[in-house]
C-alpha cells in the first residue's frame, strides 16, 4: 500500500486529546436537548413518548447492569433487534463501556447469522422476544456458548417461548441498577459498532466502525442532508443495516425529534404514513422497496398530506424517476438518492443539485440529473479505475471501478486477511465492485455492479439502467434485468417482471419500452412474465440467484 508521507507542522494548542466517541455524543445531546422527544412504538403496536434525558438516563442503567455481568472493554455484545427503544438504547449503552455492539442481520439464514456472531466474537446477546425462537434456531448452530442472552419483552419474561440457556431480562438489567456514573474515557479508535456485508457474494465480512469514525460520519451525514434541531427523523431502514445509515447517530448530533417504529411490514404501511403526519416527519431513510408502497399508500389517500420539506433519503438501489416524481407531485417531499456500502458507513454520495448547476438545466434535466448518486461528500475520496487500477478522467464518459477512501471508509475487513487481497489497492481505496462514471461538475452515476453488467459482443449495457426504465411503467410492478450466457455474443439481457395487477406484459412491449433509450442490439431478446423477483435480506435483487435460475435462457439461440 502506497500513501503520501505524513508530516507534522506546528502543534496546536487545541483539546486534540479529546476522545470523539458515541457515549459523548449522546451525553452533550441530553444535556442540551434534554427535553426533545424520542416517540417509539412498544411490541404491541402502542406508542410511547420519552426524552433525550430520560433515554440517556436509561443507557447509563443498561451499562451499569450490563458491565454487572461482565460486559467491558472489548467485549461484542451481538443485537437481534427491531426498529425500537430498546436497539436505540444499546446503540449507546454498548460502546459507553469500551465494548462494541455487533449488528445480527434478523434476515440471514440461522447458520450465516451463527457464523456472524463466531467470527466477531461476540459473548453476549440482546434480543427482541419475537425473535427468540430464531435466537434458538442460531443457537443450534453455535459452536460456542453465548455467555448470557437478554431478552426484550413488554410482557412477562416467564411467558414467552424461550428456547435458550442463561437467559436474563433486558428490562430488568436497565431499570435495577443506578444510572453508571464512571463511564471509562474509551479511545476514540475503539470499535463502537460492527456490521457485516449480507454475503452475497461469499461468507459475510465484518466492517467495526470506530468511535471516531462514526462520529465524523454523523457530521457529513447532518451537513449534506441538512438535518437540524427543527427536524424530526423517523428511523425505516433497519437499525442493523449499516447502523441505520447513520441516521441515529447524527439525528442526536443535532438535537433532532426521533421516531422509532418498531417492528412492521409493507401490510403496515398506512401505519407507517399516519405515524409520518402525526409526527411531522422531515427526514427518513429508505430504500425504494419501503418507498414503493408508501408513494402508493399516498395515492389511495382521498386527502393527500403536505410534506413539503420532508426528505427522503434513499438507497440500497437507484429510486425510479417515476418513485421520485410520485412523491414529490403528490406530496411535496423530496427523495434524495443517495450511495454508500457497509464498507463506507455507508454515506459516500448524496444528490443535491448545485444552483449554479441546475440554472443551466431544464426541468427535465433536472429530474434525469436526480437519478444519479450525486456529489461525493467531503471528507470522502473517489477514483475512477480502469482494469489496471489506474484513475480514469472525470468526464462523465469514462467508465470504471469506484473506488473509495476516507475516514470512515474501511481499511480492512475483521479478520479475514483473504478478502482484503482482492477489496483494497495499493493505495488503501476500497474497491466497491461497482462500475460508474464522474462528470464534470462532480457528479457521480453508478452504471452497474462489474459482476452484473452485461457484456454483449465486446460492448457493455447496463441492467440499472435498463431496470428503471422499465420501473417507470404503469403495467410494471417489479422488474429485474440479468446478463444470461449466450453461444453467439457471449452474454445477452434477459429481463423478468411482475406485472401490476390486470396488466399485460410481453416481450415486444418490453422491447417498444426500452426502444428510446437503448439502441436495437442491445434490446433483449427474451421477457420473462414472473409472480416475485427474489431480494436479499436488504432488499436489492438477488442477481446471483436469477443468474443461477436463468443460466439457460439462450443455449438453443
Amino acid at each position: 500500500m502506497t500513501t503520501a508521507q505524513t508530516v507534522f507542522g506546528t502543534p496546536s494548542t487545541m483539546g486534540d486529546d479529546e476522545q470523539l466517541t458515541t457515549t459523548r455524543l449522546f451525553s452533550h445531546a441530553a444535556r442540551s436537548f434534554g427535553s426533545q422527544q424520542i416517540v417509539h412504538r412498544d411490541q404491541d403496536g402502542d406508542w410511547h413518548t420519552t426524552t433525550y434525558a430520560e433515554t440517556w438516563r436509561r443507557i447509563r442503567r443498561l451499562a451499569a447492569g450490563l458491565r454487572e455481568y461482565g460486559v467491558g472493554p472489548g467485549d461484542r455484545v451481538g443485537l437481534l433487534m427491531w426498529n425500537d427503544v430498546r436497539h436505540f438504547e444499546s446503540y449507546f449503552a454498548i460502546p459507553a463501556l469500551g465494548a462494541t455492539m455487533v449488528q445480527l442481520n434478523l434476515r440471514l439464514a440461522p447458520k450465516d447469522i451463527a457464523y456472524v456472531i463466531e467470527q466477531a466474537g461476540v459473548t453476549h446477546i440482546i434480543v427482541d422476544e419475537s425473535l427468540a425462537s430464531l435466537a434458538g434456531d442460531v443457537d443450534q448452530h453455535l459452536n460456542t456458548r453465548i455467555q448470557r442472552w437478554f431478552i426484550g419483552t413488554d410482557h412477562r419474561l416467564s411467558d414467552a417461548q424461550i428456547r435458550l440457556h442463561n437467559v436474563h431480562s433486558y428490562d430488568s438489567v436497565a431499570t435495577h441498577n443506578q444510572p453508571l456514573e464512571d463511564l471509562p474515557n474509551v479511545d476514540e479508535r475503539s470499535a463502537s459498532g460492527a456490521c457485516f456485508t449480507t454475503g452475497t457474494t461469499g461468507r459475510p465480512k465484518g466492517v467495526f466502525y470506530s468511535h471516531r469514525s462514526t462520529w465524523l460520519h454523523a457530521d457529513a451525514l447532518a451537513v449534506n442532508v441538512g438535518i437540524g434541531l427543527h427536524d424530526t427523523v423517523m428511523l425505516l431502514t433497519p437499525m442493523f443495516h449499516v447502523q441505520c445509515w447513520g441516521l441515529p447517530y447524527a439525528a442526536v448530533k443535532v438535537g433532532a425529534k426521533i421516531v422509532l417504529p418498531g417492528r412492521f411490514t409493507m401490510q403496515q404501511t398506512p401505519m407507517l404514513v399516519e405515524a409520518m403526519t402525526e409526527n411531522a416527519v422531515t427526514v427518513a431513510p429508505a430504500a425504494p422497496a419501503i418507498l414503493n408502497p408508501i408513494l402508493h399508500q399516498f395515492q389511495q389517500l382521498e386527502q393527500t398530506p403536505d410534506l413539503s420539506g420532508t426528505r427522503f433519503i434513499c438507497g440500497a438501489s437507484e429510486p425510479p424517476l417515476s418513485l421520485m416524481r410520485g412523491i414529490w407531485e403528490l406530496t411535496g417531499a423530496e427523495v434524495i438518492h443517495a450511495y454508500g456500502a457497509t464498507e463506507t458507513s455507508p454515506i459516500v454520495s448524496v444528490n443535491r443539485v448545485l444552483p449554479a448547476v441546475a440554472a443551466t438545466m431544464d426541468e427535465e434535466q433536472r429530474w434525469r440529473l436526480r437519478r444519479s448518486q450525486g456529489m461525493p461528500v467531503v471528507g470522502v475520496d473517489v477514483k475512477i479505475a480502469d482494469p489496471m487500477g489506474q484513475a480514469l478522467p472525470f468526464d462523465g464518459a469514462s467508465a470504471g471501478e469506484i473506488r473509495l477512501r476516507g475516514p470512515w471508509v474501511t481499511r480492512s475487513y475483521f479478520e479475514d486477511p483473504e478478502a482484503d487481497e482482492s477489496a483494497f489497492d495499493e493505495e488503501g481505496y476500497w474497491c466497491s465492485g461497482d462500475v460508474g462514471t464522474v462528470d464534470e461538475n462532480g457528479f457521480l452515476k453508478v452504471t452497474d455492479r462489474l459482476k452484473d453488467i452485461i457484456k454483449s459482443g465486446g460492448e457493455w449495457i447496463s441492467s440499472i439502467d435498463m431496470e428503471n426504465t422499465l420501473a417507470g411503467r404503469s403495467e410494471v410492478g417489479d422488474v429485474a434485468v440479468v446478463g444470461v450466457s449466450h453461444p453467439k455474443w457471449g452474454e445477452r439481457p434477459l429481463v423478468l417482471v411482475v406485472p401490476t395487477m390486470g396488466a399485460e406484459v410481453t416481450a415486444e412491449t418490453v422491447r417498444q419500452a426500452l426502444s428510446e433509450d437503448f439502441a436495437d442490439w442491445q434490446l433483449p431478446d427474451k421477457v420473462e412474465v414472473v409472480d416475485e423477483i427474489p431480494r436479499t435480506s436488504v432488499g436489492k435483487i438477488n442477481k446471483r440467484s436469477l443468474r443461477e435460475t436463468y443460466a439457460e435462457a439462450y443455449q438453443d439461440a
